[in-house]
Formats: structure tokens, sequence, C-alpha cells
């Protein structure tokens, strides 16, 4: 009796998104909050890799949302495909978006804004492993719009320790470069007592 008891608390908190009706409002809440067009493949990486939706779903209400003239495809100037609201799409969002639960739509607007800032990370920072006889090398390279800001090169005994360091940077990378330049700033030379006691 508690197992069963157990196994529906687990299905009621299970958040999958299967209702395709839900889901269509969903996209274009999340469309317009954005507020620019979004990539095909950012939209479907967001929607799938959080959990929320499963990949039948969200075909079905893509293609619903498409055929009923609330997303349009635009290809933007880099040569992707990104889904971008219609009127009608912006007038679903608006009108209809009391109908979806806040934590749903908080959780996607959490997921996309999470999703969006590790993609910045990742063109900004680059964490290379180069692995040698007797270790690895953890290769570190932020950027900036001309130029490495820092290009750092550390050393650890083999790879999976490698793989924790570079992920542990990864974490908040602009912490660790902060960190590295307030180290080097505040840096000094030791002073000795040379005289004798």
């Amino acid at each position: 009796m508690q197992n069963e008891n157990i196994f529906k608390m687990a299905e009621m908190a299970d958040t999958e998104i299967q209702d395709v009706p839900t889901l269509n409002i969903l996209i274009c809440y999340l469309l317009k909050k954005i507020e620019k067009p979004v990539n095909t493949e950012h939209l479907y990486d967001i929607l799938i890799t959080t959990g929320l939706v499963n990949y039948f779903s969200y075909q079905e209400s893509i293609g619903f949302l498409l055929e009923n003239a609330l997303i349009n495809i635009k290809t933007d100037n880099t040569g992707a495909d990104c889904y971008t609201l219609t009127p009608k799409g912006i007038a679903c969002a608006k009108e209809l978006k009391k109908y979806v639960p806040k934590s749903y739509r908080d959780n996607l607007v959490l997921a996309a804004l999470r999703y969006f800032a590790r993609i910045r990370m990742e063109q900004e920072v680059n964490v290379e492993y180069t692995e040698t006889d007797n270790g690895c090398y953890v290769r570190v390279r932020c950027y900036d719009t001309e130029n490495d800001l820092m290009d750092l090169k550390l050393f650890a005994p083999d790879r999976a320790q490698a793989q924790l360091i570079g992920d542990r940077i990864m974490l908040n990378p602009a912490n660790f470069y902060s960190k590295i330049i307030e180290l080097v700033l505040s840096n000094e030379e030791d002073s000795y007592d040379l005289t004798d006691n």
C-alpha cells in the first residue's frame, strides 16, 4: 500500500508536459519572453533537454504552430533557421498564458535563460585537454571580441583530474578569471628580515 502511494505521488510530481495545447501556449509564451528569433535547434534543446517535454509532443506542437501561423521560420544572418512569433502567436502568448500554470512558465523561461547563458559562456571560454605520457594538461582560454583575455595551461596527473579541474572552472568561468586577476594584482614580493637578532 505504501509503495503504491509513493508511486502515485511520483506520477503526480512528473513535470513533463504531455498536453499539446498547453505546450503550444508555452512555446508562444517563451518566444514572446525571449523577444528575438530563436534558433530551431536551441528551442529543441531547451524544451527536450530540460525534461519538460517529450520529443513527440514537441514535434506535434511545432507542427501545429507552423501550420496555424502562430510561428514561422526565418533564416538569420548566419544562415541558421530560427523560430519567430507571428502577430497571432503574440496574441496567443498574451491572452492564453493564464491557462498554463505559472510554475511551468517560470521553469521554461529559467531553462531558456540557463541554456543561453551556457552557450554564451562556451563562446567566451574554451577548455581543452591534452594527454601526455605522465598526465594531462588543461588549457583554459577566455576570449574577448578581438583578443584572448587569458590563455592558461594547468597540469593534472591524469585525465579524470584534468576533467574535474575543467568542469570546476566552467561552473563559473568569470569568477575564475577574476580570482586569477585579483591574485596577480595583489601578488607582492616576500620581504625578509635580514637583520641579525
